[in-house]
């Protein structure tokens, strides 16, 4: 399959003509091409962005919403045939994408239809000086969306609904190891009336057309969602340039269970938050720490529910786990079962690579549960981002909050315990973005998502997104 650039409302071949080879991690084998963009690339969709702002920020909100409603019901409508393109593209499980990730794409457009009507400005009545002042709330222009490839198409809308929702204009640019959800949606954006321009996807490499669309000097705001590292990059290049950024980063997310849990509930839900899309989740609770008297109970049923995880091909409706997303993340993540291993971990069950009968070249590996006696290794404190989780007894609350906080990330944690003044203190206490009790991935998109440390930069959701999305202006009347 050829997977092309939408800009200006076409589909187009990158203007070098360099093309990349396309993945199918179920299999191993090449399904399909997608462009190797260059700043040139990056430039014309810069252009058609420029030329459609004007008409679009000034088109009535109700208007906007509109367009973004009719999105919303074309991507329910195409339930299927997209959840059947993600799974390809990314390795997840087919029912993973149905039940997930395209129901969601479809509420990030309907939710920020509704909130753009909702986004109010401001005014203050300045007594005794006869004067009021307003605030108006305009679209920044032309903004960068840079997406991962973990969620491709639940992630590349969740940025890119709230930014033309708030008037602006779009460049931008989907993972090239999972492209083909987000050249998909150029065809649905077409056919739900969105005028040419207003959204613009380019596909590449991060280093060349995601790195063109940071340094564009008039693109003024840029949302990336990716690895820590990469985010780093971002902002040394944008920081001159003086854009606004919103970096949504890597997780080493704390799974704190207190021995009053509701138990089966912990237990389910854990596994769950451990393994879900392979772990390819930043929010995943990579890190499980159980009080000391519930944890050898723990240990053993865990485990229990682990080795019965089925890992298969994301077609089979069996499957639990699928195809992690490349040969070169399937490497990294099994080279760091070795070095915890070396670093005195016990590996409790999983590890390894994993043949499935008639895809041998597919990227699969058994989840991973590795007991660990101190924080200080490296599967305790470096991001993996594939089906591993280390546990870890603790005796008391002090103990536990000390090593969640310990890391260098700080995007979630979730708290298991019945007791509510320990979930007050442990709420206020951790170091993190998002704090989940007793549940988990449980989400109101009114609500801010982001991180702190090294987890990222702002927020995203609600009413953050639409005011990172625009620029705030106070007009002064004196009367």
């Amino acid at each position: 399959m050829i997977i092309q650039n939408f800009i200006n409302g076409q589909y187009v071949d990158p203007i070098a003509d360099g093309w990349i080879d396309n993945y199918c991690p179920a299999d191993g084998e090449v399904y399909g091409k997608i462009p190797d963009s260059s700043a040139d690339d990056v430039e014309v969709a810069y252009i058609a962005a420029r030329s459609a702002f004007k008409s679009w920020s000034i088109l009535p909100v109700e208007e906007r919403s509109k367009i973004l409603l009719r999105l919303a019901d074309l991507i329910e409508d195409n339930l299927e045939r997209l959840a059947e393109a993600e799974s390809e593209d990314n390795g997840k499980p087919v029912k993973l994408a149905k039940t997930v990730d395209i129901p969601r794409a479809a509420q990030n457009f309907r939710f920020f239809a509704h909130a753009i009507t909702q986004f109010s400005s401001e005014s203050h009545e300045t007594v005794g000086l006869d004067a009021i002042n307003y605030t108006l709330r305009q679209p920044i222009g032309v903004v960068g969306c840079i997406s991962p490839w973990n969620l491709p198409l639940y992630l590349f809308t969740w940025k890119i609904a709230p930014a033309i929702a708030a008037g602006n204009c779009v460049v931008a640019k989907p993972s090239e190891i999972t492209p083909l959800t987000a050249h998909m949606l150029g065809e649905l954006c077409d056919k739900a009336g969105l005028p040419s321009g207003v959204l613009n996807i380019v596909h590449g490499y991060g280093h060349k057309a995601g790195q063109a669309i940071v340094e564009h000097p008039d693109i003024k705001a840029i949302s990336f969602t990716g690895g820590t590292q990469t985010g780093a990059k971002i902002a040394s290049a944008a920081a001159p340039l003086f854009k606004k950024l919103s970096l949504e980063l890597g997780g080493k997310n704390p799974n704190i269970i207190f021995a009053d849990c509701d138990y089966k509930n912990m237990l389910e839900t854990t596994l769950r938050s451990s393994f879900a899309n392979q772990g390819q989740i930043c929010l995943c609770g990579s890190r499980i720490f159980i009080e000391q008297d519930l944890y050898e109970q723990f240990k053993i049923d865990f485990v229990d529910r682990v080795e019965n995880l089925q890992i298969g091909h994301p077609n089979d409706e069996n499957t639990d786990i699928g195809a992690l997303v490349s040969s070169d993340h399937l490497d990294k993540v099994l080279d760091y079962i070795e070095i915890a291993k070396e670093e005195g971990g016990k590996l409790l069950c999983g590890g390894e690579r994993v043949i499935i009968k008639g895809f041998d070249q597919g990227y699969y590996m058994s989840p991973a549960v590795i007991e660990v006696s101190t924080d200080e290794c490296r599967a305790n404190r470096e991001e993996i981002f594939g089906p591993v989780v280390t546990i870890m007894p603790f005796k008391s609350e002090e103990e536990v909050l000390n090593i969640a906080n310990k890391v260098d990330y700080g995007l979630s944690a979730t708290i298991w315990t019945n007791d509510l003044n320990r979930t007050m203190r442990m709420s206020h206490a951790i170091h993190c973005g998002i704090v989940w009790v007793n549940t988990w991935m449980l989400r109101d998109l009114r609500t801010p998502f982001g991180g702190i440390k090294n987890s990222g930069v702002g927020r995203e959701g609600g009413f953050e997104v639409l005011r990172f999305f625009t620029e705030p202006k106070n007009v002064c009347i004196k009367y």
